[in-house]
């Protein structure tokens, strides 16, 4: 259980955060191109090889569809398999975030990066703020990873694993979606802040129910 002090300074902190991604969003909607993301897209392609582009490109496939869905449908089986029922809603409850990425999509409506400003590997069809696979692996791999630091019965190995392969993909594909030229700096950041907003609220929820499941079995 976390300690009420730490939860309220937790709450805190997400709510600086709702604040930072509505102002960052609010910017963007008024300043779609900035010195600053055409730097950081240079900078971040100038290291551009055939190898590191199958890299970046593996590591964005999860974010795609049917990619997506795959990877929330099989974690939700996995859970269920294992009659951790509680784990296999929230799990499926991360398909929420391509939802939430939508509606900010729609409402800020900015531009996909374009040639020749920066090389689009890939051309996306949604707009660009914020980014939707930076969205997506914050919740789908920081629940996988909260689950994997909850469940202490789970094999140690396998928590193990599973955390580090889900917070490699998390640190890394802000960088694969600004090398493949689908998103701008700012899109990756919004992602990020939204991401850490919706995944506090599914672990608030998470924890809540969890709580009431150890309260009615004493």
């Amino acid at each position: 259980m976390i300690p009420e002090r730490r939860k309220k300074l937790i709450a805190i902190v997400i709510i600086i955060i709702s604040i930072g991604f509505l102002g960052l969003s609010a910017f963007i909607a008024h300043f779609p191109t900035t010195l600053l993301d055409e730097h950081f897209s240079r900078k971040v392609q100038s290291y551009q090889s055939p190898t590191l582009s199958i890299v970046m490109e593996q590591i964005s496939w999860f974010g795609y569809f049917p990619g997506s869905i795959i990877m929330v449908v099989l974690a939700t089986l996995a859970f269920l398999v294992f009659k951790y029922k509680r784990e296999a809603l929230f799990m499926l409850l991360t398909a929420l975030a391509g939802l939430v990425s939508t509606i900010f999509k729609v409402m800020v409506n900015r531009p996909r990066p374009s040639e020749p400003l920066v090389h689009v590997f890939k051309k996306a069809a949604q707009q660009s703020f914020p980014s939707g696979h930076v969205l997506f692996y914050v919740v789908y791999f920081g629940m996988l990873t909260l689950l994997m630091i909850q469940l202490k019965e789970v094999s140690k190995i396998i928590r193990v694993v599973v955390s580090a392969i889900s917070l490699f993909l998390i640190f890394t594909i802000p960088f694969s979606r600004i090398y493949l030229g689908a998103h701008w700096f700012t899109d990756v950041v919004g992602g990020a802040l939204l991401g850490i907003v919706c995944l506090y609220t599914l672990s608030y929820f998470y924890e809540r129910k969890a709580t009431k499941a150890y309260e009615n079995e004493a």
